[in-house]
């Protein structure tokens, strides 16, 4: 009994341990951008946007299609940065597992 005690109690400290870094990847901001920085995508860690710019000179009436490529782009280029960094801090904890989505 007293072994599975004490990985009970292991388990418990390692989940308080990844909610704590899930929680801090939560506070981080990430910023995609689109080529010449024209626009710019800023989410939290758990995937919330939190600001898009766009600069005037990506604006053409002409071409409404190229701002929707620029969106794309900085949106893409940021969430592809929280999927790294989520694999980097939260990775250690599925090490071995094949759990969709980390």
């Amino acid at each position: 009994m007293g072994n599975m005690g004490n990985m009970m109690k292991q388990m418990r400290q390692m989940q308080k341990k990844m909610e704590a870094d899930q929680a801090a990847l939560n506070a981080q901001t990430f910023t995609g951008a689109s080529p010449d920085d024209l626009v710019k995508a800023t989410f939290t860690g758990d995937r919330k946007m939190t600001d898009l710019t766009i600069k005037p000179e990506a604006i053409d009436p002409d071409d409404p299609d190229m701002l929707a490529d620029l969106v794309l782009a900085a949106v893409n280029a940021a969430l592809a940065e929280v999927d790294e960094t989520t694999k980097k801090s939260l990775g250690k904890y599925t090490q071995g597992m094949n759990i969709p989505g980390l």
